[in-house]
């Protein structure tokens, strides 16, 4: 499960608006919203279109896309 506040954290200190997020990742800015609420999970490529624009190494990764609270025994 994502960590949605810490994404934004990293989002907003980059200084890039959410539109210019969202058409790296090649997603509309409401899918964008969308997976920003937790509606919907972002796909590995989204996560390596962030890791490059927000600057994220390998533990700021590990902390927004795969915290502990992620539950291990789902296969969804």
């Amino acid at each position: 499960m994502t960590n949605i506040e810490l994404l934004r954290k990293k989002i907003d200190d980059s200084g890039y608006k959410l539109v210019f997020i969202a058409e790296k990742c090649g997603l509309t800015y409401q899918g964008f919203l969308k997976k920003l609420k937790g509606e919907s999970d972002f796909k590995a490529t989204e996560m390596a279109v962030m890791k490059d624009l927000l600057n994220l190494d390998s533990n700021g990764m590990g902390e927004i896309f795969f915290g502990s609270d992620v539950d291990k025994t789902s296969t969804n």
